[in-house]
């Protein structure tokens, strides 16, 4: 293998082109985030709403929107010591935006007052809140005058203690009775930007001097990762659109050396990625197998536009794969026809889940998610398995695994599997990876992740013939 130092980007200090333009006001901002915040409570994902916030507004909108979603169980608690009957869900929303980001002083992203001027500002802007303007404007300056009181009044409730529903609390609470507390400040911490290196292009060291060189500090994490001491926008990491790095969290990247430790990468091997959009584990398995291995990769995806992203990042890394619009779990409508009835040497299952373990990245999950969601995953994710291990040849291995700390998604989902299937072995494997753990229990590969997500990880063999 060749390796290149990653070409620099373009100088990163922004050069003028004119008149700078005028800052979006921050009422605008605050009716944006209680809009979102709105679409969330009504089931739609923070994606999607933010998807529907103006470009212009978008990236201030979204720091706003998730600084609010992991207060909102305060927000929530302080607006019940307010008001008796909850408020129209519209000027609800916006109540709750600015108790969220005005409740704690010394973390607040603006003074107090000038969160509260602009909140009334933009219902007195808003035709659907402009009737609750004045109402709004007395509650928030009760607020300020009483906000000690109002506080210490809602410590006793684990919602606004924790800012996670109470079922979730008491799940937690249950599979990790040591840890439990942990976990929920993990979820409301920030996640790091953790690179992965495309160690055919380049080396984890020469990659690291090139992002020193334009004063991107960085740590290594596992085999081929970088964790940022700040994040950035990829357009400004060396080489991206070239290959040479990926974006993916520490526990993420375990999957492909669990996945082919111990194969001999010298020989054809078969190997299946079901659930793979948007690709990163498909792309890393082809990474680290190299240009040189005999390695057959067939990705599947069941949704058509998700399974476009696994082409553009295979393209973009230079690597190569079958790509398969199909659902995993009926494999008569694809075994046959695109991999010739051929059982693998290796499968990847990355299941459908709660995620929730990727709630500091996407702290909408917590409010999305219902309790009642947990065991309808947890069929899917015994379907998935049951669908999948009779296409692992005698001797080969299925790794299971979820973006999920609940131990129905991982650990006792495993057990229940192997219980019922005498030819499956479950190897070392991490297990539950708790969220910004760095101090794991189990069997881990020699390069353990640092700060990461949280994660489930088995490994199983098939019983040879």
């Amino acid at each position: 293998m060749t390796t290149t130092t990653p070409p620099a980007p373009p100088e990163r200090r922004a050069k003028s082109t004119g008149a700078a333009a005028a800052p979006e006001p921050l009422w605008r901002q605050l009716q944006a985030v209680a809009g979102a915040l709105q679409a969330i409570r009504g089931g739609q994902s923070g994606t999607a709403a933010l998807a529907a916030v103006d470009a212009g507004l978008r990236p201030g909108v979204q720091a706003l929107l998730f600084r609010v979603l992991r207060h909102t169980g305060r927000a929530q608690a302080l607006r019940r010591q307010m008001v008796a009957r909850t408020p129209p869900p519209a000027a609800d929303a916006l109540l709750c935006c600015a108790l969220a980001l005005c409740w704690n002083p010394e973390d607040a992203p603006y003074e107090a007052f000038t969160l509260v001027n602009q909140t009334v500002e933009a219902a007195k802007r808003s035709p659907a809140v402009r009737a609750q303007a004045s109402f709004l404007n007395a509650c928030l300056r009760r607020f300020l005058r009483e906000r000690e009181a109002l506080v210490a009044a809602t410590e006793a409730d684990p919602v606004a203690r924790w800012n996670h529903p109470r079922w979730w609390i008491e799940r937690l609470r249950k599979d990790y009775p040591q840890a439990w507390q942990q976990i929920l400040q993990a979820n409301n911490d920030h996640a790091p930007m953790t690179l992965r290196v495309n160690v055919q292009k380049t080396t984890l060291a020469l990659y690291q001097q090139a992002l020193a060189a334009i004063n991107i500090d960085s740590s290594p994490v596992g085999e081929a990762g970088l964790v940022l001491r700040h994040p950035v926008p990829v357009t400004e990491l060396p080489g991206f659109e070239a290959g040479w790095v990926s974006v993916q969290d520490a526990a993420a990247q375990l999957a492909a050396p669990l996945l082919l430790e111990g194969l001999d990468l010298t020989q054809p091997l078969r190997v299946l990625d079901a659930c793979a959009a948007p690709g990163g584990k498909t792309a890393h398995l082809l990474e680290r197998a190299g240009a040189g291995a005999a390695l057959q990769v067939t990705a599947l995806e069941i949704d058509p536009a998700r399974s476009a992203r696994i082409h553009d990042n295979l393209r973009r890394l230079g690597v190569a794969a079958q790509v398969v619009v199909a659902d995993a779990g009926q494999p008569q409508q694809w075994w046959p026809q695109h991999c010739g009835g051929a059982l693998f040497d290796a499968v990847l299952l990355d299941a459908p889940c709660s995620a929730s373990g990727i709630v500091r990245r996407h702290p909408d999950v917590r409010w999305l998610r219902r309790e009642s969601d947990i065991a309808q995953l947890a069929g899917v994710q015994a379907r998935l398995l049951a669908a999948l291990w009779p296409l692992v040849r005698p001797g080969g291995r299925l790794l299971y695994c979820t973006c999920s700390v609940f131990r129905a998604e991982g650990e006792a989902q495993v057990q229940t599997f192997v219980a019922h299937n005498t030819d499956a072995q479950l190897l070392p494997s991490p297990g539950h990876l708790i969220p910004g753990n760095r101090d794991k229990g189990g069997p881990v590969p020699d390069n353990r992740p640092g700060d990461h997500d949280g994660f489930f990880y088995a490994l199983l063999q098939k019983s040879p013939q």
